[in-house]
């Protein structure tokens, strides 16, 4: 028995876990994402919450109850003023309880012989007044009797019948009802108003120092120029601001020094180069000095790269406006010249993006000359929309195995069984065109191409 009552809690649980769960996740899919929205919901709620407190408060304890009197009230002067006619029924006595229901309780009276009482008419469904006025005169009036508190007259009309007339009463409507609780509504609504204009008003000027703060963390990822920035705002938010600006800072700087010297290291490397290119000239051509002078440029070749790699040349140019479909056309254009079966096209009428045209042609140049070390036909496809810009390259080589798509990314890695190791290459042509997308706030990402080989995208923000 406890086992299975253990049972039974245990799965209650697991149920109450899984609906939490789903409670969650809907909740977050119809909450807005955005900070400033999020915000808004945070102040807004509580305030609706409390004027709804207090508005229900008023409406039930002091709106309801002081129409409830009021019309117990003028109900208790009605019941008199017929109790007094049935008991008066002479024409002076009741000329009489005219002045007395006129100037003691502001009420008008009227006689009306032989009158019977009119059929009853559509009562309000919401409506206070008509409910606790004809509630009151129920419990207290003997008579059959017919009001009319519809409409927007200032008046409530009440009708007792008598055995050979009709007794007509008019009252105002201010003395059985609480006329005047608008005004509360309309103070609570209005005041609701202000305050949540000057909270609106607040909080965006809290939230663009974030929004700031964002974009131009954006920019800097993307490899554009942060220009107009400054730290404002919360003390919290300058304080991110000023280690994000501190940070940015350290990085210029460490890529600063960086250049400088692989500027130095490349110049001095290549006057060694220079000079073994002079003395092989001086030698003259033999087999010997063939072979060396290939060594010499296969060894410069790989200079470039690493020193390219190194660099990362992509930090010195400035992003600007540039036709990509001309990019693609122009690599495609330089891949033919060095014996390759190149097509290229690009889908789409917008082609200028907001890049950096040497390193991404760079880019675009290792994915070519990385397919056409190994394959046979190439396609270059590119295409844009709102967010983003792709460009695939598509070959009909041997592929990669998708186990090792991420290694050929590192540097100074090349596959033995995938690719061929005499193809020759420093093994940083795909970490070289990785880093120039990253540049962009992008990647290249590797897949099965339709062509039967390796399928390299290329996909930066716009």
């Amino acid at each position: 028995m406890m086992g299975a009552a253990r049972e039974r809690l245990r799965l209650t649980q697991a149920r109450m876990r899984e609906n939490n769960a789903r409670f969650g996740a809907w909740f977050n899919r119809v909450m807005p994402k955005g900070l400033y929205a999020r915000s808004l919901i945070i102040i807004v709620t509580p305030m609706v919450i409390l004027q709804s407190v207090l508005a229900f408060v008023f409406m039930e304890r002091h709106y309801n109850a002081v129409t409830r009197r009021l019309s117990a009230a003028v109900s208790q002067d009605i019941t008199a003023l017929t109790d007094l006619s049935a008991g008066f029924p002479t024409q002076a006595d009741r000329d009489r309880i005219k002045q007395i229901a006129q100037s003691a309780m502001g009420l008008t009276v009227d006689f009306l012989p032989g009158e019977r009482l009119p059929p009853p008419g559509p009562k309000p469904f919401f409506s206070i007044l008509d409910s606790h006025f004809t509630s009151e005169l129920g419990k207290r009036l003997k008579r059959p009797f017919w009001t009319d508190t519809v409409g927007n007259s200032n008046l409530i009309e009440v009708r007792v019948q008598f055995d050979d007339m009709v007794m007509r009463i008019f009252a105002r409507r201010s003395q059985a009802y609480l006329s005047n609780s608008h005004i509360f509504l309309v103070w609570m609504v209005g005041t609701a108003v202000l305050l949540l204009a000057v909270a609106i008003l607040f909080l965006r000027n809290q939230i663009k120092p974030i929004e700031a703060l964002a974009d131009a963390a954006i920019a800097f990822g993307k490899g554009r120029d942060v220009t107009g920035f400054r730290p404002r705002g919360a003390r919290e938010v300058r304080g991110a601001a000023l280690a994000f600006l501190e940070m940015k800072r350290r990085i210029e700087r460490q890529i600063e020094q960086r250049t400088t010297m692989l500027a130095g290291v490349s110049h001095d490397m290549r006057t060694i180069l220079t000079r073994f290119k002079l003395e092989l000239a001086l030698i003259g051509d033999t087999e010997e000095t063939e072979a060396l002078r290939n060594d010499v440029d296969e060894l410069q070749r790989m200079l470039e790269a690493y020193l390219a790699f190194a660099r990362d040349d992509t930090t010195g140019e400035a992003p600007i406006m540039a036709d990509i479909a001309r990019i693609i056309d122009d690599t495609r254009h330089n891949a033919e010249r060095q014996g390759a079966d190149v097509t290229a096209r690009f889908v789409g009428d917008d082609t200028l993006v907001m890049i950096r045209p040497d390193a991404f042609r760079r880019c675009l140049a290792n994915l070519v000359g990385n397919a056409r070390r190994h394959a046979k036909r190439i396609e270059i496809t590119g295409t844009r929309d709102e967010r983003w810009l792709t460009v695939t390259v598509d070959d009909d080589g041997p592929g990669i195995p998708p186990a090792r798509r991420d290694d050929v990314f590192r540097p100074f890695v090349r596959l033995d069984d995938a690719r061929n190791q005499d193809a020759g290459g420093s093994g940083l042509g795909l970490t070289i065109a990785r880093d120039a997308a990253r540049a962009h706030g992008g990647d290249v990402m590797l897949g099965d191409s339709p062509l039967g080989g390796l399928r390299a995208t290329v996909r930066i923000p716009v």
